[in-house]
């Protein structure tokens, strides 16, 4: 089978009507357990939020309004926009019991579970308290993130590729300011 039908019918999933989304992709066997042929699930309905509007990124600080780590701070993980998830470092987990086969007991794992948007609250750097953000834009013409509190402006966190290179600060023969001169070079 060549790579590209084979990428064409994973961009086709196609899910059930009363699929239940987790923080798993449709098509891997831990959605699938999830979601067994056959089971009716409640549908969990999901208020979306712009693209322009989502306040909270991967790599920010925020705190826990709700639930049982109310008052928490932790960095945010994983973001999910279609289900106005986040998922934060260490908090918010649940253990599950795992491995128990013949001789061997088995162990617990700890995971952590998705929080909603509205629950969290984007912490301000210069005061490190919750606060509500306001997108503005500066004389550059650059949109930033702005406290409603403070009046600061709260920077975009610096994010990691997974192989360590962080693209902003990546300036080398090959960097970006490298392309940017040979694109206006042609």
């Amino acid at each position: 089978m060549r790579l590209t039908a084979l990428l064409s019918m994973a961009a086709r999933v196609v899910v059930p009507k009363d699929y239940r989304y987790g923080t798993n992709r449709p098509w891997t066997e831990a959605a699938k357990r999830m979601n067994p042929p056959g089971k009716k699930r409640r549908k969990v309905f999901v208020e979306p939020i712009e693209a322009e509007d989502w306040t909270v990124l991967k790599g920010d600080m925020v705190e826990i309004l709700a639930g049982k780590d109310k008052g928490k701070q932790g960095k945010v993980t994983q973001v999910f926009r279609r289900r106005n998830w986040v998922i934060l470092d260490g908090l918010n987990t649940h253990f599950r019991y795992v491995g128990k086969a013949g001789d061997y007991p088995g162990t617990y794992i700890a995971s952590e579970a998705p929080l909603l948007i509205r629950d969290v609250a984007l912490i301000d750097p210069s005061d490190r308290k919750p606060t509500q953000i306001e997108w503005k834009y500066t004389e550059e013409g650059e949109r930033v993130r702005v406290s409603s509190r403070t009046g600061r402006i709260i920077p975009k966190p610096v994010v990691e590729r997974r192989d360590g290179i962080v693209p902003q600060q990546w300036k080398g023969e090959w960097g970006a300011d490298y392309v940017s001169q040979l694109i206006k070079t042609r």
